[in-house]
C-alpha cells in the first residue's frame, strides 16, 4: 500500500502544482487535452487506492461510492478555486506587481476556501458515518487527509514567498 498511496500522492501533488509552472510557459506548451488526460488518471488511480484500502463489503461499496464521488465534486470546486487562487498570485509575483492590497485579498480569499473545505470535510464525515463503520469511515477520512496534506505540502514547496 505504501508504493501505490505514495506514487498517487506524487500524482495529485503534480496536477495541483501544474498551475503555478504553466504560468511560466506559453500556452501552446500546456495543452489542456493533456491536463484533463492527467486528472482523468489522477482520479483513476485516487479511486482505486480508495478501494484496494477500503476492504468495502458489497453493501457498504453500494452506499459507499456515491457518497465518495459527490466528495469528489466538491474538491475539485475546491480544487478549482485553489488554482485560481496560485493563478493570480503567480500573476502578480511575476510581474512584480504584488501590493499589500493584494496580498490582503489573496489572505482572504485563501481563508474563505480552507473554511469551505472544513465545511466539506464536516459534511463528509457525517455522510460516511452514516453509511460505514467506525473504522472504514475514519479509514477513508485518512486516505483523503493525506492526499490532501501532500498536495498542500508540494504547493508549499512551489510557490515561493511573498516578495
Amino acid at each position: 500500500m505504501k508504493t501505490s498511496l505514495r506514487f498517487v500522492l506524487m500524482l495529485v501533488a503534480a496536477l495541483a502544482a501544474a498551475p503555478l509552472s504553466a504560468q511560466n510557459k506559453p500556452a501552446a506548451a500546456a495543452p489542456t487535452d493533456n491536463m484533463q488526460i492527467l486528472r482523468d488518471k489522477l482520479k483513476a488511480d485516487k479511486k482505486l487506492l480508495v478501494a484496494a484500502n477500503m476492504e468495502l463489503t458489497d453493501a457498504e461499496a453500494k452506499k459507499f461510492w456515491p457518497v465518495y464521488d459527490a466528495y469528489q465534486q466538491e474538491l475539485n470546486k475546491l480544487n478549482d478555486q485553489i488554482a485560481m487562487l496560485l493563478v493570480g498570485y503567480a500573476k502578480d509575483y511575476n510581474a512584480q506587481t504584488m501590493t499589500d492590497a493584494k496580498a490582503l485579498a489573496l489572505l482572504e480569499r485563501y481563508v474563505a476556501i480552507e473554511e469551505a473545505d472544513l465545511k466539506a470535510k464536516r459534511a463528509l464525515i457525517q455522510k460516511v458515518r452514516a453509511v460505514l463503520p467506525g473504522i472504514k469511515a475514519t479509514r477513508y477520512v485518512q486516505i483523503e487527509n493525506k492526499v490532501r496534506a501532500l498536495v498542500k505540502y508540494e504547493i508549499a514547496g512551489e510557490v515561493p514567498l511573498a516578495p
